[in-house]
């Protein structure tokens, strides 16, 4: 459970320091810009089940999602966080410790779309986060020429609606948040289209990336970034998966290295899973290592080890839109790649 919920009180600890001492004044934070040859244009979403109640409001179940995709390099600045999300992390620092309402993207709003079809992939995030702390990885991904669609999933994320703002809520059955989770992804499918998709996750967003792949044929690879599949609340560690499916993990939080060697339900998946399978490895991770937290951080005084670990954020970065883009790029688009058959960056460890 540890791994599919973020207190706000590690948030806190992380960003304020061991002393909890304010900062000389909100530090302003950047993004690193994506590698790939196309400039990203994105687009938000505001989308209603009105064929499904959402079990914690009584009311049709209602999403925010974004579209990032490769663009003409027209449209406006984008900042990372909406209003209303910025001010949730504003919150759970403090005043004065960090300026999450000013960190610009590398995607613009309104940005023309290029041309032809784009293989898509789905993102979802962890348990207390929002879709937006992922925009290292899916602006890679729509660099590269992918449409990458992002998704928040009340009750346990941070999201702006139109006509307002909703925060997250620990205190939910883990269980029934994946189901609606799992629900919410075969929803954004249908909405928008798409026959087929990619899809990766962080943490919870890991373990919905599974199980979704277990209830929709419609996604036909995945990866789950560090995420438990604790049996509890789903079957991914029953079940398994019959295609592809990337485990990236890092570190030891917990007493045990997040890999199929030491992690039962790791182990659980990848004994029942029967397709394509590979387990990376990043021994000095930590568990926000595989978010946006891993390159913001290290710009705000504190020490923030028990959140991305020792790893070089920079080179942690590169190995994960390395396999990720990879991995992609082999099942989505047929390309061949070494990376899988031997360590392709030094941070990575391959787990047989």
């Amino acid at each position: 459970m540890r791994r599919l919920l973020i207190t706000a009180a590690l948030v806190v600890a992380a960003l304020t320091g061991p002393t909890g001492a304010a900062a000389a004044g909100p530090a302003p934070m950047k993004l690193p810009e994506p590698t790939g040859l196309y400039p990203v244009g994105t687009k938000e979403l505001h989308l209603v089940d009105r064929d499904r109640v959402d079990p914690w409001t009584g009311k049709p179940r209602e999403m925010m999602v974004s579209l990032w995709y490769p663009s003409f390099p027209d449209g406006r600045p984008t900042r990372q966080f909406s209003p209303g999300v910025a001010a949730y992390y504003d919150g759970l620092v403090g005043p004065g410790q960090a300026d999450f309402a000013s960190t610009t993207t590398h995607a613009r709003t309104g940005a023309t779309p290029l041309p032809g079809r784009r293989p898509a992939i789905l993102y979802s995030p962890g348990a207390m986060q929002s879709r937006f702390l992922g925009t290292t990885l899916v602006e890679e991904l729509a660099s590269r020429g992918y449409l990458v669609i992002g998704m928040d999933h009340t009750p346990i994320s941070p999201v702006q609606f139109p006509d307002r703002v909703e925060l997250p809520n620990a205190g939910v059955d883990p269980a029934q948040v994946l189901a609606e989770r799992v629900r919410d992804t075969s929803f954004v499918l249908d909405e928008l289209g798409l026959s087929e998709a990619g899809m990766f996750g962080h943490s919870m967003g890991g373990y919905t990336t599974a199980d979704t792949m277990i209830a929709d044929s419609r996604v036909k690879a995945g990866i789950n970034l560090d995420g438990s599949m604790d049996p509890r609340y789903g079957h991914a560690a029953d079940v398994g998966v019959r295609r592809p499916f990337l485990l990236m993990g890092g570190g030891t939080s917990g007493g045990r290295p997040r890999n199929h060697l030491y992690n039962e339900d790791w182990a659980g998946f990848w004994t029942a899973s029967t397709g394509w399978k590979r387990d990376v490895y990043l021994r000095d991770a930590e568990h926000m290592s595989f978010t946006d937290t891993q390159v913001m951080l290290p710009q705000v005084p504190g020490d923030h080890r028990s959140m991305i670990g020792t790893v070089d954020p920079a080179g942690s970065l590169a190995a994960q839109r390395k396999y990720v883009t990879a991995f992609f790029d082999l099942h989505l688009r047929g390309r061949p790649t070494a990376v899988f058959d031997r360590a392709a960056h030094p941070v990575v460890e391959l787990i047989p």
